[in-house]
């Protein structure tokens, strides 16, 4: 279920507010290989399954940096800031990647409020996002979101 701000300024009083999470997605082989084609990382570990069966993860395994775009789909699942004249990503300020994701595994996101600041124009929030994987303790991906919502 969606967490829905009515406006930008709610997001002032959603410090430490748990919105939930969004909903399971695979990942698949091809997703992991058109991602490989669009970031031109071709690494044996991600697009050679007869490799990486021998590997250390027993198959392919999503690039990090997959994971972490992944976040922005779960994301708007998660969280939505109506009255907002316009919702800018403005970065992040820290990504890990704790646990690989290996081909065929669930994932989804949680995420928290864990700042938002008064910015000229809007508010500027930070989201903590982690990525889990299913029936792993470890989380693929927990990355702090900066985002910018306008009034």
């Amino acid at each position: 279920m969606t967490t829905v701000f009515a406006s930008p300024d709610e997001l002032l009083q959603a410090v430490g507010h748990d919105l939930g999470h969004s909903e399971w997605i695979v990942i698949e082989q091809d997703r992991i290989d058109q991602f490989a084609e669009a970031t031109g990382d071709h690494q044996w570990i991600h697009v050679d399954p007869e490799a990486a069966a021998d590997g250390p993860f027993g198959a392919t395994i999503a690039h990090g940096y997959l994971t972490l775009a992944l976040t922005n789909q779960f994301l708007p699942e998660i969280m939505r800031v109506d009255g907002a004249s316009m919702g800018v990503n403005y970065g992040t300020n820290k990504v890990r990647f704790p646990q690989p994701v290996t081909v065929g595994s669930r994932v989804r996101a949680g995420a928290t409020v864990t700042e938002a600041e008064e910015i000229n124009g809007g508010v500027q929030v930070v989201v903590t996002i982690t990525v889990e994987i299913d029936g792993q303790a470890k989380p693929a991906c927990v990355v702090e979101s900066v985002s910018r919502f306008l009034r």
